[in-house]
């Protein structure tokens, strides 16, 4: 069910993983951000559109992990974007004869076969610097940073005030690094992300996450300080004091301190490896 949380905007929420499908009207049609998981969920988000007469007329996916690349036949043949970088991501995987073996590893299990993947990952990729998306509808700003995932965008609607997030500024999810294995500094990606985020939180009185709650005004610099108190913990050795995590976490939710931990090895064995302090 489509719910309004701006003047023309509203977001599809997915059950499982609490996916922020977001729907931007235009004046042909709507902007559709990370369209959502299940099939069955793309279905009834095509349906509700055709009900209201607007059809999908521009896609983007604001990074390549797989809940945020996918598309259904129901919802048209639009012009998808992303970054240049999300999109040169995902054609790298695509390349592969196993592709489809390589994501379905990654879904969880109850409901690995009610995602679909036909139309996987067909994205196009905008030339880099492009600072907003091309559509005819309201002005969509790109704030392309390194954060979570390669090219890895948030977005802001200007006209309605809304940052689209992507996987950051989340109620339910921690902040979760891009390669820790890699040669990048991961945490300092993460936190040129939130300043850049930052940068734009004035122009903001809606947030929308990736996964999780709709925030508003007051939520907007509360989430990035949430956000980079935890990156500072990790970075620091020290246990976060976070109610996404441990016995305050939402009911569900649990198994976010998992990753927790498993970042928290990571930057250990990156520490090792590297003869940095860790």
């Amino acid at each position: 069910m489509l719910r309004q949380v701006a003047e023309g905007v509203r977001i599809h929420q997915s059950e499982l993983l609490q996916n922020n499908a977001v729907v931007v009207h235009g004046r042909a049609g709507v902007l559709l951000i990370d369209p959502g998981i299940r099939d069955s969920e793309m279905v009834c988000l095509a349906n509700d559109l055709r009900e209201l007469g607007h059809p999908v007329v521009a896609g983007f996916s604001t990074h390549p992990d797989w809940d945020h690349v996918l598309w259904h036949a129901h919802l048209g043949e639009a012009p998808r974007y992303g970054t240049a970088r999300c999109a040169a991501h995902v054609r790298d995987l695509l390349s592969h004869a196993d592709w489809k073996c390589r994501v379905s590893e990654g879904l969880p299990p109850e409901i690995a076969d009610e995602v679909p993947l036909d139309l996987f990952g067909l994205i196009t990729g905008l030339p880099a610097g492009t600072a907003r998306i091309p559509w005819d509808g309201p002005r969509v700003r790109i704030i392309e940073h390194p954060a979570h995932a390669p090219g890895h965008a948030a977005l802001v609607i200007e006209e309605h005030g809304v940052l689209v997030a992507g996987d950051m500024l989340s109620d339910v999810l921690i902040p979760m690094l891009d390669d820790l294995n890699g040669t990048n500094d991961p945490i300092e990606d993460y936190l040129v992300g939130l300043r850049l985020l930052e940068g734009v939180a004035d122009d903001a009185d809606v947030v929308i996450p990736g996964h999780g709650s709709v925030g508003g005004a007051d939520q907007v610099r509360a989430r990035i300080d949430q956000d980079r108190a935890y990156v500072h913990a990790l970075r620091n050795g020290h246990t976060p004091d976070d109610p996404r995590i441990g016995p305050s976490a939402a009911p569900g939710w649990e198994w976010v301190s998992d990753i927790h931990a498993g970042q928290v090895q990571s930057l250990a064995r990156r520490s090792e490896r590297d003869g940095t302090p860790g």
